[in-house]
């Protein structure tokens, strides 16, 4: 039942970018910032937790994952460091994702030609 739940909210999230791009008329990069900031305001309303635990997988792989991750880090050193915890909190939670779309965006711009 895990992954019925895992796939149906996954794909819920994928049906609402896609709704986003076709009927909303927004670009790749307004639903990518759209849905981030959709899983930011659900962490900060104390949302996103319980649906992870509910969703698993569905809700941890989508990019309003990311969104959550900001929020939770930067909450969490909050909590513990004060203000400052704002800004160290994010970069401590997303660093491992960041640092990859770097490292594989520059090896993949070294490899590929661009058309045009």
């Amino acid at each position: 039942m895990n992954f019925f739940w895992a796939f149906l909210i996954g794909g819920a999230i994928c049906v609402l970018g896609q709704l986003l791009m076709d009927v909303g008329k927004l670009t790749p990069a307004h639903t990518m910032s759209t849905l981030v900031v959709l899983g930011a305001i659900a962490d900060g309303c104390n949302l996103y937790d319980p649906f992870i635990e509910f969703a698993g997988a569905g809700a941890t792989v989508p990019i309003t994952s990311f969104g959550n991750a900001l929020v939770h880090g930067a909450l969490e050193e909050l909590h513990k460091d004060g203000y400052i915890g704002i800004i160290t909190g994010i970069f401590k939670v997303t660093s491992a994702g960041i640092s990859a779309a770097i490292i594989f965006s520059f090896i993949a711009a070294v490899f590929v030609k661009p058309k045009g």
